[in-house]
């Protein structure tokens, strides 16, 4: 199995989608992907049932993600948030997520309670702060095949050149890639980039601040990694409320059968017919 490090010395763009649980990541999987991003905001939506703003902890983080590296093999980035507290909480929330099999592992710079990277009222910590998480997270990492990824929300609270200024503290405190959020402009990421040099991540959000960029506008721009962190969720949920509606107004099912994943293609992801045949294998007389 490729490393996540040595994929990202390869110079195509990574594309990496979001997963929530593990059959999401299986899907994901099997659709050919060659990395997955377990964001904290799906956990909050999907377990919480609450907005993200960091109500999540830190072992329910850890507990989805060891779900989800059990049942993958493709490298797996998840969403440290703020590090779940200070530098040392911040220590016992790497320890923890790479026992659970993180590849990649993502702090921010934003002040608690945190807000969504693309609405307004944000706050960032000073950036002294921010790298003295990174330089705990390092230290604390078991390996350097655990990566440690720097997301900053500066761009929006202090502008352009503050943010590239605090990626590349970030950068000089080890962080091993940046995520600059709520980019605007291809020009922007191409500032980053050529300011860190190590690999940008390109947060590619529906219904927020940046663009849908397309992976050859991205690759242009010198971004490694793009991110799709919701985009099956929001479907999975428009989808599951059509089907509710039908069921409600109809009384039947019957008018949206055609829009489900039908009993054989569930078990093929899942892969219960293999899971048949080593029972079978293993009881047979």
């Amino acid at each position: 199995m490729t490393t996540l490090k040595l994929r990202l010395a390869e110079p195509r763009v990574l594309l990496v989608p979001g997963v929530y649980d593990a059959l999401s990541a299986l899907i994901a999987e099997q659709a050919g992907f060659e990395a997955l991003y377990l964001s904290g905001a799906s956990i909050a939506y999907t377990r919480l049932g609450r907005s993200d703003v960091g109500l999540t902890t830190a072992s329910e983080v850890a507990d989805t993600l060891a779900h989800v590296t059990e049942r993958v093999r493709v490298p797996v980035i998840v969403d440290a948030d703020t590090g779940f507290g200070n530098a040392l909480n911040v220590q016992r929330t790497v320890r923890g997520f790479e026992r659970a099999g993180a590849a990649m592992i993502q702090l921010e710079d934003q002040t608690f309670p945190k807000r969504c990277g693309h609405l307004q009222g944000k706050g960032v910590v000073p950036a002294a702060e921010m790298c003295g998480k990174l330089r705990a997270a390092l230290d604390a990492r078991a390996g350097s095949e655990t990566l440690i990824l720097a997301r900053t929300d500066a761009l929006a609270v202090e502008g352009l050149q503050a943010a590239i200024d605090r990626a590349c503290a970030c950068v000089e405190a080890g962080a091993d890639g940046i995520f600059p959020e709520a980019i605007t402009d291809l020009d922007m990421y191409r500032k980053f980039a050529a300011a860190v040099k190590v690999p940008v991540l390109a947060n590619i959000t529906e219904f927020g601040k940046t663009p849908l960029f397309t992976v050859q506008e991205l690759a242009s721009a010198d971004v490694a990694i793009a991110l799709y962190p919701l985009s099956a969720f929001r479907a999975m949920n428009k989808a599951a409320l059509g089907v509710y509606q039908a069921l409600r107004k109809e009384g039947t099912q019957q008018s949206v059968v055609s829009t489900m994943q039908t009993r054989e293609e569930l078990y093929h992801y899942l892969g219960y017919h293999e899971f048949e045949k080593k029972l079978d294998a293993l009881f047979a007389q």
